[in-house]
């Protein structure tokens, strides 16, 4: 533990909003890790479900926690500002609702200390669920290598995002997060911080990853998948030398306008793709926030075995005119 008035060599980052069943869990998996020189910087974001005063109790008990309260302001500017706050080169992310194994800081540190030039580490997770219970299988076995990494830049996931450590004036290097990345903020900075620094994982499941209903990913599909397509395209752009188009923006424009804005035609329909791939074995998104982005890929695309198989899942799922929808534009489309 870092002595009094002495700069510890890391800080674990961690944003809370409204994550109070699970926070006291989460918090206790840092504090009880076997590295142990770091500070616990909080972002309170806002909450109002009791997170904010089991953030302060334990600030009481444990003079390496950090807290900041706001107003709430969202994920991407809580992270930022937690990186704009940290007092270390180094940060280590973690969630109000995920477990940390009891090694996992030490294993990232060792693997930084030994590997210079790398900016981004992460590491293997496994699933638990709403009541901490393992869920028999792994959160995803990610690429290792930088090399490897940077070979699924374009479809990812490359990191589970509660486990990385990052390389503080690397992300600074790059802007840190950008807003218009809305539920897939973290997989725009892996693809731009993987032009300025080496990445790697550590294939240990180090973070016990909680899978519940009300999380982002079930609950944003659609954006989220939509919003990776962009920053694919955006690295493109980068990559061929030109301005990246996304990079001062608060929000995406409609899909409609995406061709404009990048001043190239095929943009829309490759993130038309990509959100239908994303999308084709969710139903509520099917017929839901993603149903005219499905008939905009049936016209662009045409008619194909797997579009009439979603047509019939929508079906099922208790929306039969928005399936004879999806059939019209099918036969339409030949």
């Amino acid at each position: 533990m870092t002595s009094p008035g002495l700069t510890p060599k890391l800080t674990v980052a961690m944003s809370v909003y409204n994550n109070a069943p699970y926070l006291a869990e989460a918090m206790d998996s840092i504090l009880r890790q076997s590295f142990t020189d770091f500070e616990f910087l909080i972002v309170n974001d806002g909450s109002t479900d009791g997170s904010g005063a089991v953030i302060d109790a334990y600030a009481l008990r444990d003079p390496r926690i950090r807290v900041i309260h706001q107003d709430n302001r969202g994920l991407v500017v809580s992270l930022n500002r937690l990186f704009a706050e940290a007092s270390t080169a180094w940060v280590a992310r973690m969630d109000g609702d995920d477990v940390a194994l009891p090694e996992r800081l030490a294993a990232q540190w060792d693997f930084v200390s030994a590997n210079p030039g790398h900016g981004v580490v992460g590491t293997f997770s496994y699933l638990i669920g709403p009541d901490s219970q393992p869920l028999g299988k792994s959160g995803g076995h990610k690429p290792v290598t930088h090399d490897d990494l940077c070979a699924h830049l374009e479809d990812g996931p490359l990191f589970v995002h509660a486990s990385v450590m990052i390389a503080r004036e690397a992300m600074l290097g790059v802007d840190g997060y950008h807003p218009a990345y809305k539920h897939c903020e973290d997989h725009d900075l892996w693809l731009r911080l993987a032009e300025h620094t080496r990445l790697a994982n550590l294939p240990e499941e180090l973070l016990a990853y909680r899978v519940y209903p009300e999380q982002v990913s079930h609950r944003h599909l659609v954006e989220q998948a939509a919003n990776a397509a962009i920053s694919w395209q955006a690295r493109l752009e980068r990559a061929a030398g030109r301005p990246d188009p996304t990079a001062g923006l608060d929000e995406m424009p409609p899909l409609s306008e995406l061709d404009a804005l990048f001043g190239r035609t095929g943009v829309a329909a490759y993130v038309r793709a990509k959100v239908v791939n994303r999308m084709l074995f969710a139903p509520d998104a099917l017929s839901g926030e993603g149903f005219g982005i499905l008939l905009d890929y049936i016209e662009d695309a045409g008619a194909e075995p797997r579009t009439w198989r979603a047509a019939a899942r929508i079906l099922r799922s208790g929306h039969p005119a928005k399936a004879a929808a999806v059939a019209h534009a099918l036969l339409k489309a030949g």
